[in-house]
């Protein structure tokens, strides 16, 4: 199965963050490697006490929406 994984740089402090958009589980670290790391290990925390059926369940029907925004719009510019 194939995810879909969001990094995303912590522009302020460095590092980053690593995240799947359907399930809360997120992972840190210095590189995106590293974030990739930890977020394995927070999704096998979130098997553990959610179950398998319910990580499946949120990859299968993702809530994901894909919206066109103006962000400069957003800012009151």
């Amino acid at each position: 199965m194939s995810l879909v994984v969001e990094i995303i740089p912590d522009l302020e402090v460095g590092g980053f963050t690593a995240r799947l958009p359907d399930i809360p589980a997120y992972g840190e670290g210095e590189t995106e490697e590293a974030a990739i790391a930890d977020l394995r290990e927070a999704l096998r925390g979130y098997i553990e006490t959610f179950g398998l059926d319910d990580a499946l369940a949120r990859v299968t029907r993702p809530a994901l929406r894909q919206l066109d925004w103006d962000l400069a719009q957003l800012s009151g510019s």
